[in-house]
């Protein structure tokens, strides 16, 4: 891949196991700890587009939280797990060969980044939680426009940061709509494959399609 100037990465689901906090607790919810936290992230992204379509913003954590409640209800989930549940959120883990691949990245004469749905708060602990806050030139949030992914306002923030075109970015995601939401604005769009799934059809495919981040080293 040439003339590449910044590498842009999705955070949630992306560098960070959605489903930790959930399976974190898996002793607590029992055998379905895995079905809830699926359900969870669904509806998590759902609320996200629906407030983008009705014009109804709330941030993230407030999406979180309210997709929880509705998760919780689903599942019969004890509501005094609510408050840990939301706590491991925030500290989400990696998945395991992101900290090796970011710091290998790192040492390119490159830009890193990170440009997610999260709050700016959200992402920084995130980060720090990790040990990662030394890797990222920044971490974009789509609290800058109001509006969430895939809206091409969002794309927009990390181009007219670094004064760059779009296809001078790679950019990094394990959700396949956002993939086509990259790739649609003109990123190249390399999809993280963990799970075998079937791409979208969406007016997009990736040129580059990897089953863990540390493929990435032999495209860049």
């Amino acid at each position: 891949m040439k003339n590449i100037k910044a590498i842009i990465f999705d955070a949630y689901g992306t560098l960070f196991d959605v489903n930790s906090a959930a399976e974190k607790c898996k002793d607590k919810i029992g055998d379905k700890w895995e079905g809830f936290a699926n359900y969870w992230r669904t509806t998590q992204l759902e609320y996200t587009w629906l407030r983008s379509l009705m014009k109804r913003h709330k941030d993230f954590w407030q999406v979180t939280e309210d997709s929880l409640d509705k998760s919780m209800k689903t599942y019969e989930i004890n509501t005094s797990m609510r408050n840990e549940l939301l706590n491991l959120y925030k500290i989400l883990s990696p998945f395991k060969e992101v900290p090796q691949v970011l710091k290998s990245l790192k040492e390119k004469d490159l830009k890193l980044a990170i440009l997610s749905n999260g709050t700016p708060s959200l992402l920084k602990e995130l980060v720090k939680s990790n040990n990662l806050e030394n890797i990222f030139d920044d971490i974009f949030s789509i609290e800058e426009v109001g509006v969430y992914k895939p809206d091409s306002k969002v794309y927009d923030i990390p181009i007219k940061k670094y004064h760059i075109q779009r296809n001078e970015v790679a950019f990094l995601s394990a959700n396949t709509w956002d993939i086509s939401g990259g790739g649609n604005y003109g990123y190249n769009s390399i999809w993280i494959n963990r799970n075998n799934n079937i791409f979208d059809n969406l007016d997009y495919v990736p040129k580059h399609q990897i089953d863990d981040l540390s493929k990435l080293l032999d495209i860049i």
